[in-house]
């Protein structure tokens, strides 16, 4: 007798699902799932793997790669305690650089990192992080589900910090001192444990910092000198979303999952750009047959060398690239499933994902890709800006580089 998996995404087929060359961006994808034990996957347009790191943590949550090299890895703390429910599913408190080899060269560790950590090339870290509010702070958050608070009434908020290389604190920023409580209230379904629930934050060409605040529904960029809000996405304008970047031209390119989207029934994800002078939505992708892509929580996009954009549709582990005119020209399904090590969040997500938080692309303009192990050995890995060049050692670059976003759109 057959025994039929129960797992439904794992029935389903993974790998490498659809590529059309002649419209894909060239490159190599880089992600980490979710419920690896510390894997680190480059594969190629066509699902090869090219390269793998293991680390020495679960992600907590994804993997860059830097202008040296070296690859930038937030990870899962060891043997912290459960904040609030949901905390085991998006703690990190890791923040560390791993050699090619997978060799941890610096890390820095806050137990009360979440979410993300924006690693730069001189070694600062920017990323975010929480601390309590008790009382009659705790009290004066707005919205959300009454009596939702974390033990002892806590209402856990949201801190950014910068670190220097050493660790040394540079920069900090408080939303319990910077926002207004009657302007960024909480969704009434939202617990009230964590509040604005931050999980991007990136700095900006101008210094500033762009941030995402997941359970009020905003974008906003705060001012680094003064740590005030410069700038905030119109209302409705986007739902629980994820992941905003600033592109060349000054518009914002965010993931918007669509979890309770004013003036929809049915919910669906999208991938828009926000004008940030109008406010106005000035491009757009959901899939044809809207509710067939849907996140309701994580996601990325990314905007690659020709115009296209590179997407994750974290929940279910697939990573799709669409052209501006929506067409889809590359799709690829992680198979790579696990479930939770903490019992916390086998109790909210008790079957074996193939999640991954964000995955990028890096360009490089040749062809012909060596996929041999004894090649990748002796290959360093190199990005400059947002584009990926490979160097044998000993030997002249074989590849050239692109920079990444930059192309015009089409």
């Amino acid at each position: 007798m057959t025994t039929i998996d129960q797992n439904s995404r794992r029935r389903r087929p993974v790998g490498l699902i659809a590529l059309d060359e002649t419209a894909a961006s060239e490159g190599y994808t880089l992600y980490a799932p979710l419920t690896g034990t510390g894997e680190v996957y480059l594969i190629d347009l066509h699902g090869r793997t090219v390269h793998r790191w293991n680390l020495p943590y679960r992600p907590g949550r994804h993997a860059r790669l830097l202008g040296d090299g070296t690859l930038a890895y937030n990870g899962v703390l060891p043997g912290e305690r459960a904040l609030f429910p949901m905390w085991h599913k998006y703690r990190g408190g890791v923040m560390l650089r791993a050699a090619p080899d997978g060799t941890v060269l610096r890390e820095h560790r806050d137990p009360l990192q979440h979410h993300d950590a924006h690693h730069l090339d001189d070694g600062r870290v920017l990323y975010t992080a929480l601390e309590p509010l008790t009382g009659a702070e705790a009290a004066e958050v707005r919205g959300g589900v009454p009596g939702s608070e974390a033990e002892g009434d806590t209402v856990w908020a949201d801190t950014i910090k910068e670190v220097g290389p050493d660790g040394e604190l540079l920069w900090s920023w408080r939303a319990s001192e910077h926002l207004d409580r009657a302007a960024y209230p909480l969704h009434e379904a939202y617990a009230r444990e964590h509040w604005p629930l931050i999980n991007s934050v990136t700095p900006l060409r101008d210094g500033n910092i762009l941030a995402s605040l997941r359970s009020v529904s905003a974008v906003v960029i705060i001012s680094r000198e003064t740590g005030e809000i410069l700038w905030r996405s119109r209302p409705g304008a986007v739902s629980q979303q994820h992941a905003p970047t600033e592109l060349e031209d000054g518009r914002l390119l965010v993931f918007d999952n669509g979890v309770f989207r004013p003036g929809h029934d049915v919910p669906y994800s999208r991938v828009i750009e926000i004008d940030r002078t109008s406010g106005e939505i000035a491009w757009e992708y959901h899939d044809p047959a809207r509710e067939f892509f849907f996140a309701p929580f994580m996601g990325s996009a990314q905007r690659l060398p020709n115009g296209n954009t590179l997407v994750t549709d974290s929940p279910s582990g697939r990573l799709f690239e669409v052209t501006e005119d929506g067409y889809l020209c590359w799709e690829y399904v992680v198979p790579h499933f696990a479930g939770y090590g903490e019992q916390e969040v086998r109790g909210l997500f008790p079957s074996e994902p193939n999640a991954v938080f964000r995955a990028y692309r890096y360009a490089a303009t040749r062809k012909t890709v060596e996929t041999g192990a004894a090649i990748i050995a002796r290959t360093c890995w190199a990005e400059s800006g947002s584009s990926l060049r490979r160097r044998s050692a000993g030997a002249p670059p074989g590849w050239q580089t692109r920079a990444l976003g930059r192309g015009a759109r089409r």
